[in-house]
């Protein structure tokens, strides 16, 4: 190789590595002056020059926030529904899937298609019949009514049966040919063979559950049920907003899913690749 060739190469390194500097440092600069909003009081979070030390109000203004939201009940309310929210929809979705990919049964064409078009269908056309139902069935401002709803989430269902499709079938012949019986073969032999697209499935439905605004606010009534991103828009009040608590509530609120998504991350890539296969 000659001295030119190696100079363009080092060139175009340079080039790539200064990009990529770039993005990390707008894709990272937000959270950044997002965790140092939380430790200042509101009147330093929009100085100019802007403050881009850690202030010493950190536990002052989780005080406040405790003080005027309840973060403790808020954030144990956005786990409780969540994290159930979260293991029963995995199950369900994966189950769904299954069933899509592996049986044949008449109409599954036609129930799949069904299943996208109500991907299709806005979330706000359904709030009014599922606030009924709710009312109906005496579940207004309970946990039941923020979970159950979107239990069987399209997309999810979707995705699994995109993974579920790459089980070799001779996989699940020899579990019957042992003896198995389906729902043995679906806990035993499915669903650790499925484990990088459970993980992605579930970071995508923690992620929708904990971040999920308008069914709570519209299902949940007493600020003792708030989840964590109802609690917070009430933060933003007419007159005055205390900005040093909604940084601080929104870097707890970010937290979860950020150390969610960190531990399975490795899995959660792996499976959304395992949905591109093809049969």
């Amino acid at each position: 190789m000659t001295t030119k060739k190696k100079t363009t190469n080092i060139l175009k390194k340079i080039g790539l590595y200064t990009l990529l500097l770039i993005g990390v440092f707008i894709s990272v600069f937000p959270f950044y002056w997002m965790f140092i909003g939380a430790t200042n009081p509101s009147g330093q979070i929009f100085s100019i020059p802007p403050n881009l030390t850690p202030g010493d109000h950190f536990f002052e203004n989780l005080r406040n926030l405790n003080e005027t939201v309840g973060i403790w009940r808020v954030m144990m309310n956005s786990l409780i529904i969540t994290l159930v929210f979260t293991l029963f929809s995995v199950i369900i979705c994966s189950a769904a899937g299954y069933a899509f990919a592996k049986y044949q049964f008449k109409g599954r064409e036609a129930i799949f298609f069904a299943l996208l078009l109500a991907i299709m269908i806005p979330y706000h056309v359904t709030l009014i019949p599922l606030f009924q139902l709710m009312a109906d069935l005496g579940w207004l401002n309970t946990y039941q009514a923020v979970i159950l709803p979107n239990l069987a989430y399209p997309f999810a269902i979707f995705l699994m049966r995109q993974n579920m499709r790459s089980l070799p079938d001779s996989l699940l012949e020899a579990a019957r040919v042992d003896g198995a019986g389906e729902f043995r073969i679906f806990f035993t032999v499915v669903l650790p063979t499925m484990r990088p697209a459970l993980a992605a499935v579930a970071i995508f439905l923690f992620m929708f559950q904990w971040n999920n605004f308008l069914w709570p606010l519209v299902v949940l009534g007493s600020s003792d049920m708030y989840t964590l991103p109802v609690a917070l828009s009430s933060l933003v009040g007419l007159s005055r907003v205390d900005y040093g608590q909604i940084m601080l509530g929104t870097t707890l609120s970010t937290l979860p899913i950020m150390i969610f998504f960190l531990l399975l991350q490795r899995q959660f890539i792996s499976g959304i690749l395992g949905g591109s296969v093809k049969e």
